[in-house]
């Protein structure tokens, strides 16, 4: 053993060991919460309150619209489908939106759609993983539309 660990614990050897201690735990909580400062992405929307004041309105009118979306990569191409209550598919008036990981905003992308008569491509960059897109669009009689869909992007 080395002259550290021997003899009686005195005082000041007490308060080595409590000091590290201490020491060590402030060291990683500050370590931490600097990791998720820095990677917070943000808020969903700057005033809760006044963002459900017409929420439920909202989203009658959108599940009116009666559209299943889906979300897929294909050969670097986000490719939004958008279908009716038939299985038929919808040309929205509108539709854009922010594809990015879920946690950091430093890879968000806004891709810019082209319909091509069944479905909505758009060229992006993106690596193996989870990936959203968080999709607004207007339907043609002018109903707004939003939803986010997770992308899963295999190797």
């Amino acid at each position: 053993m080395t002259g550290l660990f021997r003899g009686p614990i005195t005082g000041p050897k007490f308060f080595a060991i409590i000091s590290t201690f201490f020491i060590v735990i402030i060291a990683v909580n500050t370590v931490l919460a600097v990791q998720a400062v820095r990677t917070f992405p943000g808020l969903e929307v700057k005033d809760s309150y006044v963002a459900s004041q017409t929420f439920d309105q909202e989203r009658t009118a959108q599940l009116a619209l009666g559209w299943t979306v889906r979300a897929d990569e294909a050969n670097g191409e986000l490719v939004i489908s958008i279908t009716d209550t038939a299985g038929n598919p919808v040309e929205a008036a509108t539709i854009e939106g922010t594809f990015g990981r879920p946690t950091t905003v430093r890879d968000d992308q806004t891709p810019v759609f082209v319909f091509d008569g069944s479905v909505y491509r758009a060229p992006i960059t993106a690596g193996p993983g989870q990936w959203n897109f968080r999709m607004e669009a207007t339907a043609k009689d002018g109903t707004h539309f939003q939803q986010r869909i997770v992308v899963h992007i295999k190797d």
